[in-house]
């Protein structure tokens, strides 16, 4: 199996370098993955992989069926990009002004289809069936396309028994993969708040009710719900990060606008968090003779992996890359829509190591100079593979 799995693999290894790259050039916001599911179809199309399509619109779901099992894997990537105008200078940048796969999305696609060509080769010697999840909007947080295909049907007829996804990792040498035992990413909520008060003369405040100082005192006390009102071992961030007030320096406006996000881990946190935030918001305003008008959307939960799949994750990845391949790794609190599949069925997100050479030019993720190591995408297509037979295996000893 491992000889004929690294032949198809090697068949097909430059092509997912080819799709990357073309998906790069092409990218699509959230919601609007029109081509990109097209181009997905389509290569399934020349993979011989039977197809689904109409989950949250343009998400795509291919489907290899093995021997004679009731066993069912799935495997997922991402499809869409971010409104980001590339800066990069390669030869295949985005031709899309202000539109750019800055967190790997593409590479997520093309692995996974890589993945898909391997496994339909090896169908025959594969027993169960591996569901090949194509997923739009993960960026359109706090929506997201993860619940909006699973309630379009998408698992109606093949019910995974677990399901896999990773992510590229600017962080992490190319050759490691990061499996978490449990938390992975964090629940991202986010909050808009409007503080009204009374508008006056710069010159005469005792006239107006000033909101501005009202927000200063509310941005202040909002970080002591982390700092103060959690146990300081629980991961937990608070973040401002958009203040709107005021258009002239003569003027007290009427009301300011804050808008920001938290992010939690254990959802017993999320509730006491969001709680509190709701008290010490109203609490500021009512101080200041302000009033509070507050937005607070819970967006996407803890991606917290199930144990078990884990594990089986961890030896996969030490089967193709080594046993030290699999570095202790600290989550992130950055959020992920694949934590909605996880919610509902056990499972495994990874993250693979996507480190330039020179770690020096390594931006970010999200950053207009964002850049990754494609070496390490045969990898990632492979762990895909080993994922899904693994898995399988387990399965049908169980």
């Amino acid at each position: 199996m491992q000889r004929k799995l690294d032949t198809y693999l090697k068949q097909v290894e430059q092509e997912i370098i080819a799709n990357r790259r073309h998906l790069h050039q092409y990218p699509e916001l959230s919601n609007q993955e029109v081509k990109t599911s097209h181009y997905i179809q389509q290569k399934l199309t020349d993979y011989g992989i039977p197809f689904k399509t109409g989950f949250a619109e343009h998400g795509v779901l291919g489907i290899i069926k093995g021997k004679d099992s009731d066993n069912i894997v799935a495997l997922r990537a991402d499809i869409d990009a971010l409104p980001i105008q590339e800066l990069n200078e390669d030869d295949f940048v985005s031709k899309h002004p202000n539109v750019m796969h800055a967190c790997g999305h593409d590479a997520h696609t093309a692995m996974l289809l890589g993945a898909g060509y391997v496994l339909q080769q090896l169908k025959e010697e594969i027993n169960g069936t591996v569901l090949l999840v194509f997923q739009p909007a993960e960026e359109a947080s706090p929506k997201g396309g993860a619940q909006v295909m699973m309630e379009d049907g998408v698992f109606d007829t093949y019910k995974p028994d677990v399901i896999f996804g990773q992510h590229v990792w600017p962080y992490m040498p190319t050759g490691t993969v990061g499996v978490h035992d449990r938390e992975v990413m964090g629940a991202s909520d986010r909050f808009k708040i409007i503080l009204e008060g009374r508008g006056g003369h710069a010159s005469m405040p005792h006239q107006a009710n000033d909101a501005v100082i009202a927000a200063g005192h509310l941005i202040t006390a909002l970080q002591t719900i982390v700092s103060r009102n959690l146990d300081p071992m629980e991961s937990s961030v608070v973040t401002i990060s958009m203040l709107d007030a005021g258009s002239v320096p003569n003027i007290i406006p009427r009301e300011v606008t804050l808008q920001g996000s938290v992010r939690t881990y254990h959802s017993e946190i999320r509730e006491r968090l969001k709680e509190r935030f709701y008290q010490i918001t109203n609490q500021i305003a009512e101080a200041f003779n302000t009033k509070a008008y507050i937005e607070y959307t819970d967006g996407y939960p803890a991606t917290i992996n199930t144990p078990q799949w884990a594990k089986l994750a961890r030896s996969s990845a030490q089967k193709i890359l080594g046993e030290n391949a699999t570095p202790a790794q600290k989550p992130s609190l950055a959020g992920e829509d694949f934590g909605r599949f996880l919610h509902k069925y056990p499972g495994a997100f990874i993250w693979l190591g996507t480190q330039l050479e020179d770690k020096e030019k390594q931006t970010p993720l999200h950053d207009a100079n964002f850049k990754l190591n494609e070496r390490a995408l045969p990898q990632g297509t492979k762990l895909f593979v080993q994922f899904a037979i693994d898995a399988l295996q387990k399965l049908n000893e169980e």
